[in-house]
């Protein structure tokens, strides 16, 4: 059902719609994530959802590139139109939206810019901003649950070909692109019984990889059992998992097969079609979605443009369950 506003939230909502491409061409002016106006987290006053890049792979354990994901995202991401053709979901029309920017990163230093992240994020958080981040590689996920999920842990849609479970790597570093969800569950900022992960596949560096975070009560949902069950069965239970209590979504774009995005730091063959991927995206309507992410985009790894392509338009989709998150709050819908 779609959701009313009120005259006076459409008029303050409005302020913020991003430019037409009916009225200026798409590929003119400064790319912004989908040609939305440009704020700073300091000046987001009557922004409900801020667009954040986060141009850090300090922690990557494989291919750099993704520090170069936001730009990549925003500039895909300027084809974007206004309607979600599949859901009916206007997002403009529904909630006030900006690009804040980028976090300032330290590119050498994993915990300090994990540090900045977790300020911008806590800051948008007081503000009463939804965040949606694009990253950079997965380890930003850790500070911005820091942020979201202090006082009250979140549950997590984990769409990745990676669980990111991993405690340490490389002589005991515990701040990598492997670790982000086993160092939220220890913080207390996520409840891993409302934890799913969806899409996971790959060769392990041991038999016990996994073992941890099924310990914990996180629910992994291998490639295998996706393709075994269906997606909507899959769907299903994750939406069982989650509830109704305040939950995040973290995509990361190697859970596409390489076909579909090869411009990413650990690709893994046998993944989703980029069609799977939004129809997995779409189901997840009606969450309460307190946050969300997209990482590892790592455009100088794909120079046909195509995986930042999927990160843009995988962004809108996202974007979309935010808006629709955000409306459903505002209304008492949700």
């Amino acid at each position: 059902m779609p959701h009313r506003v009120s005259e006076a939230d459409a008029a303050r909502i409005a302020r913020f719609r991003p430019a037409s491409g009916m009225e200026t061409p798409r590929f003119a002016g400064l790319a912004s994530f989908m040609r939305l106006p440009v704020r700073s987290p300091e000046s987001a006053d009557g922004v409900e959802i801020g667009l954040v890049g986060i141009p850090f792979d300090g922690a990557t354990t494989n291919r750099p590139g993704a520090r170069l994901g936001p730009r990549g995202v925003r500039e895909a991401s300027t084809g974007t139109r206004m309607v979600n053709h599949a859901s009916g979901i206007a997002p403009y029309a529904l909630a006030a939206c900006a690009d804040l920017g980028d976090v300032p990163v330290n590119p050498i230093d994993a915990a300090e810019t994990c540090r900045r992240i977790e300020g911008v994020f806590a800051g948008l958080r007081e503000r009463g901003v939804v965040s949606f981040a694009v990253g950079g590689d997965h380890l930003v996920t850790y500070p911005i649950l820091r942020a979201l999920g202090r006082g009250r842990p979140l549950g997590l849609v984990h769409i990745d070909a990676h669980s990111d479970t991993d405690d340490a790597q490389y002589d005991g570093t515990r701040l990598t692109h492997g670790t982000p969800f086993r160092r939220a569950v220890e913080d207390g900022v996520l409840d891993p019984r409302r934890c799913v992960q969806i899409g996971i596949r790959g060769s392990m560096d041991a038999a016990d990889e996994r073992d941890w975070a099924c310990a914990q009560g996180i629910r992994i949902v291998t490639m295998e059992e996706a393709v075994a069950r269906g997606l909507p069965e899959i769907v299903a239970e994750a939406r069982a998992i989650v509830g109704a209590g305040p939950a995040y979504l973290s995509f990361d774009i190697d859970a596409l097969d390489p076909a579909y995005a090869p411009g990413t730091g650990t690709p893994e063959i046998g993944g989703f079609t980029a069609r799977e991927a939004l129809y997995l995206v779409r189901a997840l309507r009606g969450l309460d979605l307190v946050g969300a992410d997209l990482v590892e985009v790592a455009p100088p790894l794909d120079p046909s443009g195509m995986t930042a392509l999927a990160g843009g338009q995988l962004a809108f989709e996202i974007l979309c369950l935010l808006a629709d998150a955000v409306a459903a709050r505002r209304t008492g819908t949700g």
